[in-house]
């Protein structure tokens, strides 16, 4: 037969293959157009095709008509953060392709740059203090140094992130500063040239920075109670504890010469981070258990639980946390307090009971890679079973001090507190030198560079409490209450009334922002009305004044006394001019200039790291 002829018989074969082709993947096809997608305000149901379809004849629709050539790009970004937007959860997000590396910088500590703590300090970019392993370390980079120029670039006026964005770059590519420091016959101007590095940012920090640049890790020596601060959950943070706690005789068995005598682990203002960081945390020091269970819409219901192998002696431990504390700090809190493990100290958590994923997305990628989504896929519950997530309606949330151990602080002593923490950080501070200190356990006076002497002298409430609670527990064998209150029930009504006392001190402040505004706007219609009103602020006293420690008095309109206060803060004046009060005979005193507003706390802020002590969204 010729070869012509076998041509219909092999198109029917090769026609038959294409349909049945077409025909084993017609279900597929026409189950992928039909997928349902449900409209969470109606109750109805839309095909992913009716779903997508009026977003993209509005994409057609502005493409084709509008009156500038659109930026499709920036609407496409647009739609999705739109979309995300409609689901009311802070923690979801787009992040584009652009955003990607300080997105990953934020959550894993990893970086490409000089490796330094840096701050705006008037106006100019100021290191804080570098980072250990770092190049700026070993350029000689020293806290207080004031970077001037970036590539010959001045830093005044420029943001931290702005000059973190220039500090940043690819490994192995210098850059140039221009750095003024002070010295005995006046400022230094040099230029340093440092080359660019690869930085993992360490999430676990000491006491106080130890001669050499490391840490000294131990409040109390001769008991050998160690205080270890975990700032983020890191990919890095759970072998990075392991190595200091064997550092540090955690391994070792107790009665042993070397071993630990207790722990102090400060999650207070720490965000949260990975949720294998927090599961390999709580692992260590729990040996069998529950340790958290995730369930989600999208997957099935997971249990994570202790293992045996590696987990550390049994040694006392403290757990320090506050309202920043979120998410795996949570979770590592929460397990070793159901776990009756650890004494949790300080006050109510911030309540994240909430598991993001995060997932490429190849078709909104760039040239720095694709883009991502971060989205809520599950909530985690505790071994207690309780969802500790924190909702408008919520009573009760996040995770509470063990009873008798709740140590709240007052706006002023937080700040006092980061301060203090931001100069024990920095590398050749070694802390206060008091006068004196409390005896050591001989019943011989401390030195004033003991740690436990710097210990008694900071603001800290909720470490000597700790450090107090820690001591007891090795002298008696018992933990005694060292907190506001003891009894279990009351320590609940405590804390929801302080909780509820903060939030109407929020909304005070709210409320009086818009009487100022209102101020503001009845001022200006005056003016409009030709009525101008003079309505210069007066100062109530010379600025300079310090009245910290001393007393308000507030008599009533008969002159007999109503209330004194001990003013415990800086912003009295500032207060009560926002009160609506004035000078006696006003009308007789001289207006003063409009006082500057009060400084905002200074910022910690680590250049080309995650913030740490700085509160802030946790994810």
């Amino acid at each position: 037969m010729p070869p012509t002829a076998s041509r219909p018989g092999r198109l029917t074969v090769l026609l038959v293959f294409v349909l049945g082709v077409f025909v084993a993947r017609l279900p597929a096809t026409v189950e992928a157009l039909q997928e349902i997608v449900r409209d969470g305000d109606h109750g109805t149901e839309l095909t992913r095709r009716a779903f997508l379809a009026p977003i993209a004849e509005a994409e057609r629709t502005i493409a084709e008509r509008y009156v500038d050539e659109p930026d499709r790009r920036a609407m496409r970004d647009g739609a999705l953060r739109g979309m995300l937007e409609a689901l009311d959860d802070p923690y979801t997000e787009f992040v584009p392709a652009a955003d990607r590396a300080a997105f990953e910088k934020d959550l894993t500590g990893r970086f490409v740059g000089i490796g330094a703590e840096v701050i705006v300090e008037g106006g100019w970019l100021t290191i804080v203090t570098p980072l250990e392993d770092s190049p700026a370390l070993r350029a000689g980079l020293r806290p207080g140094d004031r970077v001037v120029e970036i590539e010959g670039q001045s830093t005044l006026g420029q943001t931290v992130d702005h000059s973190v964005a220039r500090l940043m770059g690819e490994p192995g590519v210098p850059v140039r500063l221009t750095i003024e420091r002070s010295a005995a016959a006046g400022t230094e101007r040099q230029n340093v040239t440092i080359v660019r590095d690869r930085i993992v940012v360490r999430a676990i920090k000491g006491f106080r920075r130890a001669p050499g640049g490391g840490w000294d890790w131990f409040i109390d020596p001769a008991r050998r109670v160690a205080y270890v601060r975990l700032t983020q959950f890191t990919p890095t943070a759970a072998s990075e504890l392991v190595r200091v706690l064997h550092e540090i005789g955690a391994a070792t068995p107790a009665g042993a010469p070397g071993a630990l005598g207790g722990l102090v682990l400060d999650l207070r203002n720490n965000p949260g981070g990975v949720l294998d960081g927090a599961l390999a945390v709580a692992d260590l020091f729990l040996g069998a258990g529950e340790i958290a269970t995730v369930r989600g819409r999208g997957s099935d219901r997971e249990t994570f639980r202790a293992r045996d192998a590696g987990t550390l002696p049994a040694f006392p431990m403290v757990v320090l946390v506050n309202g920043q504390s979120a998410s795996a700090s949570e979770i590592v809190a929460g397990a070793l307090q159901d776990h009756a493990r650890a004494v949790v100290l300080g006050t109510r958590t911030f309540g994240k009971g909430l598991v993001q994923r995060v997932q490429d997305l190849a078709s909104a990628g760039g040239s720095a890679g694709p883009a991502q989504l971060k989205f809520t896929a599950q909530r985690y519950y505790l071994p207690s079973g309780r969802l500790i997530h924190r909702t408008d309606e919520a009573v009760q949330w996040g995770v509470d001090p063990s009873p008798g151990f709740y140590v709240p602080m007052t706006e002023q002593e937080q700040l006092d507190r980061l301060l203090e923490r931001r100069r024990l950080d920095v590398m050749g501070e070694t802390g206060p030198a008091p006068a004196g200190g409390p005896a050591g356990t001989d019943g011989a006076a401390l030195s004033p560079d003991h740690p436990a002497a710097q210990l008694e002298t900071l603001s800290d409430k909720q470490l000597r409490m700790a450090a107090r609670a820690m001591e007891r527990r090795l002298d008696t064998g018992a933990w005694e209450p060292v907190g506001a209150e003891a009894d279990p029930a009351l320590q609940r009504e405590r804390v929801s009334a302080d909780e509820l006392a903060a939030l109407e001190l929020t909304r005070e402040r709210m409320l009086r922002e818009l009487g100022r505004l209102e101020d503001r706007l009845r001022a200006l219609e005056a003016v409009v009305a030709g009525d101008a009103v003079d309505r210069t602020p007066y100062d109530l006293w010379p600025d300079q004044t310090d009245l910290v420690g001393g007393t308000l008095r507030v008599l009533d309109r008969e002159g007999r006394p109503v209330a004194t206060l001990t003013i415990t803060g800086h912003g009295l004046e500032r207060w009560l001019i926002d009160a609506g009060v004035r000078p006696v005979g006003r009308d007789d005193v001289a207006p003063a200039p409009a006082p500057a507003p009060a400084p905002a706390p200074a910022t910690l802020r680590d250049a080309e790291a995650p913030p740490k002590e700085v509160p802030a969204p946790p994810r």
